[in-house]
């Protein structure tokens, strides 16, 4: 659909659907006067008040006039919308152009534009709505949930598959964060039963949330692990901007792609924030270990810091601070050495431990420190905003 040939605009008494038609002449029916085209869009207006000069081959003023009104062909709904910039099966970005689908499949086509500025501003208005429109819908839930078990932030993505020929490279994935949870849909949650039927569910404080890749201008690129030190598991030669991976436990990952720069700064700054209260509602994790044959348990603490204690006697074997933690290594699989700084002789003590989900582990670590240090000092946390930092200024 190309603008010359169909307009569209978003309807001016409510942000939920967005409307395409044609400008069409058509009246008000104060007059009561009918018109046989008025199927068709055409009405004759009797009432001076609102309508266009007079058409020239009118001789009478006093006669019915014309005007024009927009005639609604196709009617999408953008509550739990999505959209797509992208052509089928490969990661080009259309040019000037984007396409829309509506939670139950209605699709707008694809909508091409002149101007990168008109497709662009297009795409932040429409985006803009369905975002106010999610915010509804999450505030809607919320009253049905417990304190403990809201929803910070819910949308869609794009999941990158991995092991999949090019048609199939990426696929729409509906995200949430929610309670203790993030959750991975097909399909948005529409009921209470809904949630309980994600195709994954993870425990936020053992997720990690990173982002890989941003685009700061028309052909400019920051990889993101310059900075982050990302790990180089990914393949991060396809074209998709705006990209972030959540890695979860057993060492494996999702690669996931949003339309816009915005999205993704909310993303991040929501796993932030997600994980941040729910490392507060925990308090504490603890999971089985071992070492040289002893079966041991190790928690995290938001308030104590590190405990090893044996799992039969429950004998506190040691205890170190979240600021005695100064390094770490793992050999990949289940080892982890954790290096502690003696408070006393000001000596590292190494002590090695043994996983089932060792990547579980090192995760829960970082979020309570992540939460540590946000609660003593959240401008730290904001300063290490990646996608807020180069979104917002450039």
């Amino acid at each position: 659909m190309f603008c010359s040939a169909i307009q569209y605009r978003l309807k001016p008494s409510s942000v939920s659907e967005m409307f395409f038609g044609s400008p069409g002449p058509s009246s008000d029916h104060s007059s009561g006067a009918s018109s046989p085209l008025f199927d068709s869009g055409l009405h004759l207006n009797g009432n001076s008040t609102n309508t266009a000069p007079s058409s020239p081959s009118s001789p009478i003023a006093n006669e019915p006039k014309y005007e024009k009104r927009w005639l609604d062909t196709l009617s999408v709904p953008l509550s739990m919308a999505r959209i797509s910039r992208y052509k089928a099966g490969t990661d080009k970005l259309r040019s000037n152009a984007f396409e829309v689908l509506a939670l139950d499949g209605v699709s707008t086509g694809i909508l091409q534009f002149y101007t990168a500025q008109e497709s662009a501003d297009w795409l932040r208005a429409i985006s803009t709505n369905i975002s106010d429109l999610t915010l509804q819908n999450m505030k809607m839930a919320n009253k049905c949930c417990s304190p403990s078990d809201q929803v910070i932030h819910m949308g869609w993505v794009n999941e990158r598959l991995e092991g999949t020929d090019a048609s199939q490279l990426y696929k729409f994935k509906f995200l949430a964060l929610k309670g203790s949870s993030f959750y991975i849909f097909s399909t948005p949650p529409v009921s209470t039963l809904d949630w309980v039927r994600a195709e994954k569910i993870y425990n936020l404080c053992e997720v990690l949330f990173k982002i890989h890749k941003l685009w700061l201008a028309d052909d400019c690129w920051l990889q993101a692990n310059l900075y982050l030190g990302i790990h180089q598991d990914f393949d991060l030669e396809d074209q998709r901007p705006y990209c972030f991976s959540v890695m979860v436990g057993r060492g494996k990952s999702h690669y996931f792609n949003v339309e816009l720069g915005s999205e993704l700064a909310v993303w991040e700054k929501s796993f932030q924030r997600a994980i941040f209260l729910e490392v507060q509602r925990t308090g504490s994790k603890t999971y089985m270990c071992s070492w040289q044959g002893d079966t041991l348990c190790f928690t995290v603490d938001f308030a104590l810091g590190f405990t090893c204690f044996d799992s039969k006697t429950k004998n506190v074997l040691w205890r170190f601070k979240f600021s005695q933690l100064k390094g770490s290594s793992d050999d990949g699989k289940t080892r982890v050495k954790l290096l502690f700084q003696n408070l006393d002789t000001k000596q590292i003590e190494t002590k090695e431990l043994e996983f089932q989900d060792l990547t579980a582990v090192l995760h829960c670590i970082h979020s309570f420190i992540a939460a540590k240090v946000a609660s003593v000092d959240p401008v730290f946390i904001d300063s290490q905003s990646i996608a807020r930092k180069y979104m917002y200024s450039n």
